[in-house]
């Protein structure tokens, strides 16, 4: 399964950083940017935290609030937002199916061997819940920039 642009985005609930739960359709009324990352603390997934939570200003300016989403249990979530000072939700699918439902759970290939993981993508979901903006396969440098971008238009 997959997002498709102009499709409502799947709703999700999910255990965050610092305790209790965020819902997609609970932030209904605000532009969502929900992106993917494969795991806290590796250097690409640090980059592109630090470079969304420095952009935290400008996305609140256009009513948008961010939800990283992995497979990292809790713990390591809350550890990562210490280390690195994130103040936007981090949240856990460890036990959900919500990065399958969004497409970013893919086949990968690195020295040969094949295993599933998280594809970097990111979603941008508008204020009724429909997806308007995607990304694939996410390069870090430059993203945050084309994702404010996006929410801004």
């Amino acid at each position: 399964m997959t997002v498709e642009i102009g499709e409502p985005a799947p709703d999700f609930t999910l255990p965050k950083a610092g305790g209790g739960t965020v819902s997609l359709s609970a932030l209904k009324g605000r532009k969502v940017i929900v992106y993917f990352y494969p795991k806290a603390d590796t250097s690409g997934c640090t980059k592109e935290a630090c470079g969304f939570n420095d952009a935290l200003p400008e996305f609140s300016g256009v009513d948008a609030e961010i939800i990283g989403i992995s497979k990292d249990p809790v713990p390591a979530l809350n550890k990562f937002a210490a280390k690195y000072s994130l103040t936007f939700t981090l949240a856990s699918a460890k036990d959900d199916d919500t990065v399958e439902r969004y497409g970013a759970w893919v086949e990968k290939s690195m020295y040969g061997r094949k295993y599933m993981g998280i594809d970097r993508s990111t979603v941008l979901v508008d204020e009724t819940g429909v997806v308007r903006g995607l990304w694939r396969g996410v390069r870090v440098p430059g993203h945050v920039e084309a994702v404010l971008a996006a929410a801004k238009g």
